[in-house]
């Protein structure tokens, strides 16, 4: 049986995770939805919006506490977004590879950790990690990896996912 702080646990982090998730591609498509790359990220965003909407239905089901961090992480992740979006395209698509990584490990975690008591919940943890490595495919496959600094990008990116995921889970 999967403990009930456990399962409090995920769905606040996720429900703030796609939060973010979410405002991160406004902010891209605030800068580049006019381009090239508008239909595709307007793509990500929908899938991106669904499982938001997911998760905050399911916080109301189990009657779960939101995180208190929400306003921040509704600005950061705006912020996140738009400010790699105005240093070029190639930077947005390695702020997407950065941040679908972490929520690949993340998601992967969590479905270790549900027991078959939750077999709906890892599911849909399931299918909407495999729709992030597809949004990390898609960064990938528009030159991610040439964006200037690239490494150094990820790793700062990657660390702030991580550092969200722990306070999300907590405050």
């Amino acid at each position: 049986m999967t403990d009930k702080d456990v399962i409090a646990r995920i769905l606040r982090v996720d429900q703030a995770g796609e939060l973010g998730a979410v405002r991160i591609y406004q902010g891209q498509r605030a800068v580049l939805g006019k381009g090239r790359h508008g239909p595709l990220l307007a793509k990500m965003a929908q899938q991106e919006q669904h499982h938001l909407d997911t998760f905050s239905r399911l916080i109301s089901q189990r009657r779960v506490r939101p995180t208190a961090l929400a306003p921040l992480w509704h600005v950061a992740g705006f912020a996140l977004g738009a400010g790699t979006a105005l240093l070029g395209e190639r930077v947005a698509m390695a702020c997407t590879v950065a941040v679908e990584e972490a929520i690949d490990e993340h998601y992967a975690d969590q479905a270790r950790m549900l027991g078959e008591d939750e077999a709906e919940l890892k599911a849909t943890i399931e299918t909407f990690r495999a729709e992030e490595l597809e949004h990390r495919d898609i960064g990938l496959a528009h030159e991610a990896e040439k964006a200037p600094g690239y490494p150094v990008l990820s790793a700062a990116i990657k660390t702030g996912c991580r550092l969200a995921i722990w306070l999300s889970e907590r405050v």
